[in-house]
Order: C-alpha cells, then structure tokens, then sequence
C-alpha cells in the first residue's frame, strides 16, 4: 500500500492511563488544532513547543481546569500534523469534561493506535518502529523495554534498510546484464555477482537471528508443569517463582485448575503452567481439571515433566509421554532429592534430566538453565531489538527467494525476480508493502491515546 495522506480530520483522545492521577493529558491531532485551541484557551494559541499556562474553558466560558497547553506545528509533531496536548489534573471527570469539550469543537474520538497510524501514514515513522511504540508501552522488563526503545529510534529498520541497499545494487548489476545481451559477461563480474550473493544471504542469516532473540524478549516461552498427583508440581513453581502462588498440600489432586506465574530469566518472560495432576480418578472436577491440564499442554512451547527422585518412571509416566505433542520439547525433573541424599545434577543421554529439591533450592539454576535454552536465547554482548513473528515471516521469504536466486543465478532473467520478491519480502517489516488489513490489525492493538 502506498503511503497516501488519508487525513481529513481532527482527532482527540485521553493520552493517560484510566483512573486518577496528578496529571492527565488529552492529545488532538489534526488540520483543526489552532482553532480548537484558541476555543479551549480563550486567547490566541500558545508558542510552538513551548508549554504555556492556561485556563481551559467550556462552550459558556467557565473553567473546566487549570493547565499547561502545548502546541507542535505539523510537520515538526509525533504524527507529522499540527498536534497539542492539553495538560491538566488527572481526575476522570476532569479529563472526561476536557475530551467532551473537543468533541464538541469537531474533533472525532480517537481509534486505538490512531496517532501512532498517522505518524506511519506522514512518513514520521516505519512500521517497525510504530511497532516498537506499542512494544515499549507493554514491555514488561527492563531488558524489553530496551529492546522496544531500538526497535523504536530505527536500529532494526536500519539492517533492514542496509540489506536493501546492498540488494538494490546487485539488482542494478543484474538488470544491466540483462539489458544488454550482446554484452559478454565477464567472469570476474560473475564473481562479484556471487559475492555480493553470498555476502547478502549471511547478512540475512544473521539478522534473522537477532529477531528470533528479540521475538523470544517479547513473547517468552509457555511451560507446563506435569505429572502424577503429590510429585511437588505446585512446590516447584512456588520456589521458581518465588512466592506462594499455588497451594502446596500432600493431600493427592489439590490443584483442580491450572495456576499460572510468570518469571523472567535474563528479561526473557517464562509463563509457567502448574496443572493438575494426571491420574484415574472418578471425581467429576477433578476430570474438569486434567482436561484443561491437557488443552494447556497443546498449546506450551515446553513440559517439566515432574517425578519424585528415588522413584521408577511407570506406566502413568508412560502413558503421559505417549500422549504430548510431537517434538514438545520437554525434560524430567526429578523433585525431592533432599529425602533421598542425591545431589542436584543434569544429564543428556536420551532426554534431558535434572535432579532438583523445590524445598531447598537445589537443582532450580539448572532448570532455569534448561527453560532459557527452549526458549531459544542467546545471551550475547549485542544490543536486542524488538520483533514480531511477521517480521520472521517476512525475513524467511527473503532468505527462502534469496536460495533460490543462488541456484538459478546464471539465468539472469529468473535470477532478477527472484531477488526483486526478496526486496519485496523486506520491504514488509518496514511497511513499504502492506495490506489496509494489515495496518487495520497492527494499529487496532494500540491503546487509545497513542
């Protein structure tokens, strides 16, 4: 979709979060600010970008609060249009007042992501960095909200648009020789052809690599917890986590639910799933339990499978593995080795194996270990920016387009369109190619206000 200035009006919205606070900001964007302003203030509309102490006024001239108005000429402002937040005391019903008052003056309400979507639409920012604007506002650890501040300032769209540079230039080369045939090639441009080829596809290889760790930073990874009744499922989670977040009892079927707790290991999130226990039993809700034990299982991205030390994997074990989901990846954890006199260790030979005391602590770095490398990071000295899995798709059709173009690379005419869908495919991060469908799902997850 081509970038075309769709904005024909003013938009207002409540900037900041719901509920009370010293200050609340209302945002209006569009071709109607000044008026809007000059009816809000009463006077003539303040100094660009400086703040400027005002009364803000109802249709009758009575204050609705006292505040600081702000005013950005288009196209120096967030969304690339004349913008101004009104900046006032954070209660509700004076907020609400502030709003309604724009309203009335021709603003429309804002739609979720709305200013954000004005800003990709007037070229102040690509799609990946509108991206990195929703990231950073749901970022819910330091390490993210540093990799959502990169995504943000352009380090991500900088590969990408480093990539398509280098791509631009072979495809130059390329076309050349398609252009004019009686031309003989000369082996040595066949070489920097080749070159330049090669030298793309590792480029892509590696930046591919760093979105998969900014993908993991930001949606982590989903873990369950399972096994027969009274193994220390519900302990385990409570001394990975930290606190008492499920009920420890040695009475066998305590958990009848799944409990859920989030921890995060070096900023990458780990949801953790303790499910009920899996067994024979006639109990009608303790049946509802593991069936829901069994729908969270096919949606995780990794099983503990939690046995007591000192015990035989059995039949109910057996079964268990019999039933997860091909290639789930998943290691035994056997608790309680503080009863038995073993010591904390962790083993490969067949499938990952690690001796643990969830009441001691032995063990726990270990699995902390095991859950880091499922989820697929990569600690490295490298600054992390922010992706999504469309980014990943889009990088995968690149590189798939680009192995194609180095098998068919002596067929110029094959070779061209190949490495012009790889341009194409990268063009998709950053939103020089993408779908009103696309845009509609992006912005529609935004929260109102940004």
């Amino acid at each position: 979709m081509s970038k075309v200035n769709l904005i024909q009006n003013t938009i207002a919205a409540i900037a900041t979060a719901a509920g009370r606070g010293g200050i609340g900001v209302v945002r209006v964007s569009g071709p109607t600010v000044s008026s809007v302003l000059q009816a809000i203030m009463g006077k003539k509309i303040p100094v660009a970008r400086m703040g400027t102490l005002a009364t803000f006024r109802d249709a009758a001239g009575g204050p609705i609060d006292q505040g600081i108005a702000l005013y950005f000429p288009g196209p120096n402002s967030y969304t690339g249009e004349d913008v101004c937040e009104l900046q006032g005391h954070g209660g509700p019903m004076v907020l609400q007042q502030l709003l309604q008052r724009c309203l009335d003056l021709g603003c429309r309400l804002a739609k979720p992501g709305e200013f954000t979507q004005r800003a990709y639409l007037n070229e102040k920012l690509d799609l990946a960095q509108a991206e990195g604007v929703a990231d950073l506002i749901d970022a819910s650890s330091i390490e993210a909200a540093r990799s959502a501040a990169r995504s943000l300032t352009g380090e991500f769209s900088a590969r990408v648009y480093g990539l398509k540079n280098a791509l631009i230039e072979l495809r130059m080369h390329v076309e050349a020789c398609i252009d004019f045939p009686e031309e003989e090639i000369e082996p040595v441009d066949r070489m920097a052809q080749e070159r330049k080829l090669s030298d793309l596809r590792a480029r892509l290889a590696h930046l591919m690599q760093e979105a998969k760790q900014g993908l993991v930073l930001r949606d982590g990874l989903t873990v369950v917890l399972i096994g027969r009744p009274n193994v220390g499922k519900s302990s385990l989670l409570n001394a990975l986590a930290g606190d008492d977040v499920a009920i420890v009892s040695s009475v066998p079927g305590t958990t009848r639910d799944y409990v859920r707790a989030t921890i995060f290991l070096e900023g990458v999130p780990i949801h953790l799933i303790d499910t009920a226990g899996l067994r024979d039993t006639e109990d009608e809700v303790e049946q509802m339990g593991i069936e829901r034990t069994w729908a969270a299982i096919s949606k995780a991205g990794g099983a503990i499978l939690i046995a007591e030390a000192g015990e035989m994997i059995g039949s109910n074990e057996a079964e268990i593995l019999a039933k997860l989901p091909e290639n789930l990846p998943t290691v035994w954890v056997y608790n309680k080795i503080d009863i038995h006199a073993q010591r904390a260790n962790r083993t490969g030979e067949g499938r990952d194996t690690i001796l643990a005391s969830a009441l001691t602590g032995e063990g726990l770095d270990l699995i902390r270990e095991w859950l880091l490398e499922t989820a697929g990071w990569q600690p490295s000295g490298e600054g992390v920016f922010m992706a999504r899995t469309r980014h990943l798709v889009a990088l995968n059709e690149a590189a798939k387009h680009l192995d194609e173009a180095a098998i068919i690379s002596t067929r110029y005419e094959l070779f061209a369109e190949e490495l012009r869908l790889t341009q194409r495919s990268l063009s998709l991060v950053t939103g020089e190619f993408s779908s009103d469908e696309l845009l509609g799902e992006i912005f529609s997850r935004f929260c109102i206000g940004k």
